[in-house]
């Protein structure tokens, strides 16, 4: 018969084990956290610090609180193309919204039907645009929409549709629309990619329950998969939201640093590339530029956080 031995450990060696700092753990996140410190953290700080600074004509600085942000806001010489530039963005974003995520999340529905072929196939072919780089987007684009040289034309011309046509990118109320459905054209696959994936995650007994009780496909969709779908819908907008509001390529190599025409495409990305750096004859201002710079961190921050904070919250979560 076997005798079983008790160990006794003594306490104080207990102690010192649950006493003892875990450094392996410093170890691990010591060079992501001093790389992220580096590139995202200090130029943030210096950033907000340099916006309470005006800067004379003989480039010496000098502090100047608020004053900045008063004249961002209120002085007629910044204010006009501040509030122009922010209103282009909140529309710029609208159109993401209304049209981009609904496309997504239409398409990965129906990528998720079971009895679908060539899933991979389509899924590859709407992702694709995605890889491309946004200046080869933007030059393409603007090759197609030339009223010169383009082929939109003819190519509304053979369905006959060709009176339809118009310089769209060079027209004041239609330029920053084209500009918003062409980032949507080329960046729908992101949002769609992580609704199919959310798709693929609902367990098969739940649609296949509905499915014997009589259900469509319409049904199962509307009733069972996008309410467990709504916490990834809800991520997808923020990232928009985050994306959108630091936008600045496509609108630069489409229409350059004035955003034209009129500044009719003008969004926060442009205006801050030309406060900071100057364009043709307006100089570039540091401090100015700085101030730009932090009001679209607050505005990108006041946004995630209220989706955190209020949105977040009351979406129900269930568990698959």
């Amino acid at each position: 018969m076997a005798s079983t031995q008790t160990v006794v450990i003594p306490r104080a060696q207990i102690a010192g084990r649950r006493g003892r700092f875990p450094w392996h753990i410093v170890v691990f996140l010591a060079p992501a956290s001093l790389i992220y410190t580096i590139f995202m953290v200090y130029p943030l700080l210096d950033s907000i610090r340099l916006s309470l600074f005006v800067q004379d004509e003989s480039g010496v600085r000098h502090y100047a609180g608020l004053a900045n942000y008063a004249a961002l806001f209120f002085d007629p010489q910044w204010a006009d193309r501040f509030w122009n530039a922010l209103l282009n963005n909140f529309l710029f974003f609208a159109v993401h919204m209304l049209v981009q995520n609904p496309i997504a999340i239409g398409l990965a529905a129906l990528l998720s039907l079971p009895r679908l072929r060539f899933t991979n196939t389509y899924r590859t072919l709407m992702f694709t645009p995605t890889l491309l780089s946004v200046v080869i987007i933007g030059f393409i684009w603007k090759l197609i929409l030339s009223p010169t040289w383009g082929v939109a034309k003819s190519m509304l011309g053979t369905v006959g549709l060709g009176s339809l046509f118009a310089p769209w990118l060079g027209q004041e109320q239609s330029a920053l629309l084209t500009l918003a459905l062409v980032s949507v054209w080329q960046w729908v696959g992101m949002p769609l990619l992580l609704t199919y994936a959310a798709l693929l995650n609902i367990p098969e007994s739940l649609t296949e329950a509905a499915r014997v009780d009589g259900a469509s496909q319409m049904t199962i969709f509307w009733r069972i998969k996008l309410p467990l779908i709504w916490p990834t819908i809800g991520m997808v907008s923020i990232l928009t939201f985050v994306g959108n509001f630091n936008a600045f390529d496509l609108i630069y190599v489409a229409q350059g640093a004035l955003a034209g025409p009129n500044f009719a495409t003008d969004i926060l990305g442009t205006f801050f590339y030309r406060t900071f750096f100057g364009f043709q004859l307006q100089l570039g201002d540091p401090t100015m530029g700085a101030a730009v710079a932090t009001v679209m961190f607050g505005i990108i921050l006041a946004g995630v956080m209220t989706y955190f904070y209020i949105v977040q919250r009351r979406l129900q979560r269930y568990e698959l």
